[in-house]
């Protein structure tokens, strides 16, 4: 791909110049399924954007798509943002009221959705006189919502646009026109409406783009919702834009899906959250060794652990279809012996790291740079220009600020909230808290509003601990909170292991393992920590925390001790 950053361009020119390009390649379609062509998914663009122009859909206008990944669900946005209209991507795991909110506040003239998704809006029925149209054909059973199917729809659009004497005339799309109007599930409790323009997605993708070599043809298996900027930037306008080929996946990616969809389609490349490599990790990995008295002896010698995670590595890249070259991690922080293992293993692995308001992409990479440092999140991307504010003296750590032409136009009608984060000038107080080393790699250390101020001054970094207390086995997730001055860790144990642990045992003796491993996971955390960071308690969570779409916990639910699950 070119080096050089591409600004001044719409999501529009990217469609066009890549249909352009790759006219007879495939481009789009679910997984295991023939999918359409680069020319026909233009087509099919165009064709829907004339329908839509043609039933009043104007620029500005908004657009909403409540549903799960498809290459319907992206020619439908195309389709809108072709005409200078908005889309308002929403999250198919956000609750009833929160789609109700948004569709009231959005106003929007057309909706795209879904069957797992259509109950959500029956009792806005009244509010929401707008058409609504189904990604999947379905059509419900009682007629409380009028619908029609997305097949119908567009077939008619392509009958009608096949008819067409002349090109399609379109209101002029610029660079700085908003693209999308997204809602954050952030973890502070408040979500924001963040305004992308086509700009900030564009040159994002573009910028990307750099980070790795990317052929023509190649494979993109998508597992992530795209509602979702980390998805939607990476995972759909990036393979577009380098004439790849999109195949998603359409279910759940559990590790016997994931291993069946990787064979067939044999992906180059995979975007997913930490959580997903680190069940892989947890569940295929770190059994085949603590099973093996010969494997962990040889894991005490850094000779024999590489000599091991090699071994693994590949046949890791096996289980992800062998043709595996990138596998892009980003979201939430990956655990650092998770990343450790990657590493030593030779996998292809790349994390980001970004947020909505930047479109998302901040640092990553490049792929196979050298000088990337383990744990890490690699380098600013091209263009994106990162600054620390007030650092810690001691440590160098302060608040990451961002500037680049991926900064977000703003939040959607709150002035107030846009001005504590966005200064005059352009730059973006992300909240996160972190460093650059001097090979120019930046650091996480975590979120500003985490931190725990103890009341001899010293600064506590929840989510360090966290890792370490995530590195165990036995344990899904984990959250540490301050109470009376000291801190609590609630451990979400993997109770698939404590079954089969204690198959056969009682009750109590049951509850005795969990505890016995509570304090022993206590006793040698506290010997590796400082003293600041030393737990009083440890307490066990018997369901899993409640976590945003790409699984960070929503740490504002937590406090005190209304946590007990």
């Amino acid at each position: 791909m070119n080096s050089v950053v591409e600004v001044g361009r719409t999501l529009n020119y990217v469609i066009d110049s890549s249909c352009a390009k790759y006219r007879d390649r495939p481009a789009i379609g679910m997984a295991m399924e023939a999918p359409l062509t680069y020319g026909e998914l233009h087509e099919r663009i165009l064709s829907l954007a004339v329908r839509l122009q043609a039933e009043g859909i104007q620029k500005e206008d908004r657009v909403a798509i409540l549903g799960e990944n498809s290459h319907n669900w992206g020619i439908a946005y195309l389709a809108v943002v072709r005409l200078g209209a908005v889309a308002v991507p929403i999250l198919p795991d956000l609750p009833e009221t929160d789609v109700h909110h948004i569709l009231n506040v959005m106003q929007v003239k057309v909706l795209f959705t879904t069957q797992k998704q259509i109950e959500k809006i029956y009792e806005m029925q009244e509010v929401l006189r707008c058409p609504v149209i189904t990604l999947d054909n379905y059509v419900p059973t009682v007629d409380i919502v009028p619908v029609q199917t997305f097949t119908d729809y567009l077939d008619e659009a392509l009958a009608a646009f096949a008819d067409e004497k002349n090109d399609p005339v379109f209101s002029p799309v610029a660079e700085n026109d908003l693209a999308s109007i997204l809602y954050t599930s952030g973890t502070s409790g408040y979500s924001k409406a963040v305004m992308l323009s086509h700009r900030n997605l564009a040159a994002n993708a573009y910028a990307a783009a750099t980070l790795a070599k990317v052929e023509p043809g190649s494979v993109w298996l998508s597992i992530l919702p795209m509602s979702h900027t980390y998805e939607f930037t990476c995972g759909f306008i990036l393979p577009l834009l380098c004439g790849g080929r999109i195949a998603y996946a359409g279910k759940t990616p559990t590790p016997a899906i994931l291993q069946k969809l990787c064979n067939h389609e044999k992906p180059f490349a995979i975007f997913a959250v930490p959580l997903v490599l680190e069940k892989i990790y947890k569940k295929r990995i770190l059994p085949q060794i603590e099973k093996s008295v010969a494997l962990k002896l040889l894991c005490r010698l850094e000779v024999g652990r590489k000599l091991i995670y090699k071994k693994i590595g590949k046949k890791l890249t096996a289980f992800f279809g062998g043709n595996l070259e990138l596998m892009g991690i980003g979201g939430a922080a990956l655990n650092p012996e998770v990343e450790r293992f990657f590493n030593e293993a030779g996998f292809p692995y790349l994390i980001g790291y970004g947020m909505t308001e930047s479109a998302p992409l901040i640092s990553g990479g490049p792929l196979g740079d050298p000088t990337i440092s383990v744990g890490s999140a690699g380098k600013p991307i091209p263009g994106v220009e990162v600054k620390i504010v007030r650092p810690d003296p001691e440590h160098g750590i302060g608040e990451i600020t961002v500037s680049g032409p991926n900064v977000m136009c703003g939040y959607y009608g709150d002035k107030e909230a846009t001005d504590e984060v966005l200064s005059d000038d352009g730059w973006l107080s992300t909240g996160d808290l972190g460093f650059v080393d001097r090979r120019g790699n930046l650091h996480v250390t975590g979120r500003s509003k985490n931190v725990i101020v103890l009341t001899n001054g010293e600064n506590v970094y929840p989510e360090a601990i966290e890792h370490k207390i995530n590195s165990y086995h036995w344990v899904v997730e984990s959250l540490i909170i301050e109470a009376n001055d000291q801190l609590e860790a609630w451990v979400y144990p993997d109770y698939e292991f404590i079954d089969e642990e204690t198959a056969g045992k009682s009750r109590s003796e049951r509850r005795e393992f969990i505890e016995r491993l509570l304090d022993e996971m206590r006793f040698e955390l506290n010997e590796k920590v400082s003293k600041s960071s030393r737990i009083a308690k440890v307490f066990e969570r018997r369901e899993p925390f409640i976590k945003t779409a790409t699984h960070k916990i929503k740490r504002y639910l937590y406090s005190g001790h209304g946590i007990l699950g």
